[in-house]
């Protein structure tokens, strides 16, 4: 229910924020994927007649043919029906090729009619005139034996007869029509590749089916599903021996071999026709899958009937169920892309729908389920479509929302650091951790007292900017802006994400702010009275960092100890006349060069002394190793050490007569005389 719920209030943002075009769009091509998804491709777009088909039609064919052949049954030779057949030696033997030999049809007739054959059909069309025709017709209607002999329409068989051939077609039909000998039509469908794969629809002014004819069935009247093709047993030896039976018509025609013969013809369903190269030759979804690439008419109708006679009609998958199959589909791609997964639950979420959509159109035709017109391309397209569809929208928003969120955390944290937090959310969770951080307080000396003395509007305009300015430096080095007030900026390093550089980055940011803050001061508008200078302080310890409020109002802070120090060190630079002061924790961590050391101090309200660096890049090396030095003779009990350290101090000063933090850093240590702490108010 967690994940629902999930899934429905990140559909909703999605639908709330995408906009009327995008939404539009989308809408539209999950429409298109459904229709991809749902739609029988057997099925032509623009209904009955109409030659259009869905583009995925011919990869339809293909998955369905793999799919037919794959699953097709192995069958033993057909004991109930028989191919008589003329073949290629037939008709160099009767020196005729077409029409075919009706005097040797008219004996093979006759003997099957004495050898108790169940029933006859003749794939041929009697559709002019031959020698022998009379031979035939006496035969015909001599015949005991039901036949029924092949008829075709012009009107919807206008590739195979013409109007002439028709008129004969009905001529002789009539002549021979009895209650035994009767049309049936030979009809066969292919779809647009020319391949057999459907019982053919009936068509008006039609015979019934040559099959059904044969061996009626009120179960087949109607069916218009796939014809159900076998594949011959193996056998030990490896051999494959024809699932239906055939015999070359000469034989059947010879009454020397009709006594030999009849077992295979008593009882048994007899197809006659031809088995001729290129002519009446049919592709099937077995013809991939066979050494024998084309399978003959007559041997197609022998199929058909032996399905019939197995009572095998295969039942259809409803249109609703495809369409219901389409809906789900649609529905996971969508759910799938708005779920957002990680890597290792969506490759077995991705694994899971793949081999459903695999996997259920083979299970359906393993299990006998007639799945031609099922699309199984058009699950797997429309799926894609689905998803790219939803995920371009979800994307389009999330990259929206991502952009103004990362504006709004770009005003307090360093880009890249922003970018992280967004990708992983939980390092903002609401709670708080203890961890070492760099904090770093500002305050800008005499703007209070400056901003009773100008407009309020100049005021705010030159807050905005000081502050802006500020944070700047911060962001630019990597630092978390936690505060403004009033004119003071609040901000601090290793949080939410420590860096290695992130002492570094501290120290040269205490001293850009400071910089800054000169270049404020000296391009204040005209008018305006001269402000103070910029105090900064920066100490590295440890502090409490989170998410402090509630779930409606929350803040990203720090809180402990470390904050306090940074702050007394920002204050501290008034009495010492310094503008940037840091400790020796950070100072030492920094890893920077430049520092000269300005004392140890007792800072207000802390009862720890703490050692006092300045940033001074331009100050010489010797200078700084002097004041090292003499500064650390101070911690020694001899009295002559800390003369001659005062003595370094104030030769120092001397020679840098302008420096107001050196002569103060003098004073102290004259003030404070042998042993004790400089203590700050």
């Amino acid at each position: 229910m967690v994940i629902v719920r999930s899934l429905l209030r990140r559909g909703a943002r999605v639908v709330q924020d995408a906009g009327r075009w995008r939404l539009a769009g989308t809408a539209l091509l999950l429409a298109v994927a459904l229709f991809v998804a749902g739609w029988d491709w057997s099925r032509p777009l623009g209904g009955a007649g109409s030659q259009r088909e869905i583009p995925t039609a011919d990869a339809e064919r293909g998955l369905y043919d793999w799919r037919a052949a794959a699953f097709a049954p192995r069958a033993e030779q057909d004991r109930r029906v028989l191919m008589v057949v003329y073949d290629d030696q037939t008709l160099i033997a009767t020196r005729k090729r077409s029409p075919l030999d009706r005097g040797l049809l008219a004996r093979a007739l006759r003997n099957m009619d004495a050898m108790g054959a169940k029933s006859i059909g003749i794939d041929i069309l009697f559709d002019q005139p031959q020698d022998e025709d009379q031979q035939l017709i006496d035969a015909l209607r001599s015949m005991r034996t039901p036949v029924w002999l092949g008829y075709a329409n012009f009107g919807d068989n206008r590739e195979q007869i013409i109007f002439e051939q028709q008129q004969y077609l009905d001529s002789f039909l009539a002549q021979v029509r009895t209650d035994r000998v009767r049309p049936a039509s030979i009809r066969l469908e292919t779809d647009a590749d020319n391949v057999a794969r459907s019982w053919p629809r009936p068509t008006q002014g039609q015979p019934p089916l040559l099959s059904l004819a044969m061996q009626p069935s009120p179960l087949f009247n109607d069916y218009r599903g796939a014809i159900r093709f076998r594949k011959p047993l193996r056998q030990a030896d490896g051999s494959e021996t024809p699932v239906i039976p055939s015999l070359q018509i000469d034989l059947i025609a010879d009454p020397a071999m009709a006594g030999a013969l009849a077992p295979m013809v008593e009882g048994r369903h007899v197809l006659i026709g031809g088995d001729i190269v290129d002519i009446d030759q049919f592709e099937t979804s077995l013809s991939g899958r066979q050494a024998k690439s084309t399978m003959i008419g007559l041997e197609v109708h022998g199929t058909m009937l032996a399905q019939l006679l197995d009572g095998a009609r295969l039942p259809a998958i409803p249109q609703w169920a495809l369409w219901g199959a389409a809906a789900l589909v649609v529905l996971a791609a969508g759910l799938t892309s708005l779920a957002e997964l990680r890597w290792f639950w969506l490759a077995p979420a991705l694994g899971v729908q793949a081999g459903a959509i695999i996997g259920l159109p083979l299970w359906l035709q393993a299990s006998g389920w007639d799945t031609k017109g099922l699309p199984a391309a058009g699950w797997g397209l429309g799926w894609v479509i689905a998803f790219a569809a939803v995920s371009a929208a979800a994307r389009a928003v999330t990259s929206q929302q991502r952009r103004f969120a990362q504006s709004a955390l770009g005003k307090y944290l360093p880009r890249d650091i922003a970018a992280q937090i967004l990708a992983e959310p939980e390092k903002l969770a609401l709670h708080g951790e203890k961890r070492p951080i760099y904090t770093l307080f500002t305050d800008l000396e005499g703007f209070t007292k400056l901003s009773h003395a100008i407009a309020p509007e100049m005021v705010a305009q030159l807050l905005n900017r000081y502050l802006d300015m500020l944070s700047d430096v911060v962001l630019a080095h990597g630092g978390t802006i936690d505060k403004f007030v009033g004119d003071a900026v609040v901000a601090f390093w290793g949080a939410p994400i420590a860096r290695d550089d992130d002492g570094r980055k501290a120290a040269q940011a205490a001293y850009a702010m400071w910089q800054a803050g000169e270049a404020f001061r000296r391009d204040l508008p005209p008018g305006v009275p001269p402000i103070g200078r910029t105090r900064v302080g920066l100490h590295h310890g440890e502090a409490i960092v989170g998410n402090f409020g509630g779930e409606g109002r929350i803040q990203y802070t720090a809180l402990g100890d470390s904050m306090n120090t940074a702050a007394r060190l920002e204050s501290a630079n008034k009495p010492l006349e310094t503008s940037v002061l840091v400790s020796r924790e950070a100072m030492v961590l920094s890893g920077l060069d430049w520092w000269r050391p300005m004392g140890r101090v007792r800072l207000r309200g802390r009862a720890t002394p703490v050692d006092l660096f300045e940033p001074a890049p331009g100050f010489a090396g010797e200078e700084r190793e002097v004041l090292t030095q003499a500064l650390a003779a101070f911690d020694t009990e001899d009295a002559d050490a800390r003369r001659d350290a005062l003595a370094q101090l104030r030769a120092v000063a001397d020679r840098h007569p302008e420096d107001a933090a050196l002569a103060n850093l003098v004073y102290r240590y004259e003030y404070i005389g042998d042993g004790g702490i400089y203590g700050l108010g």
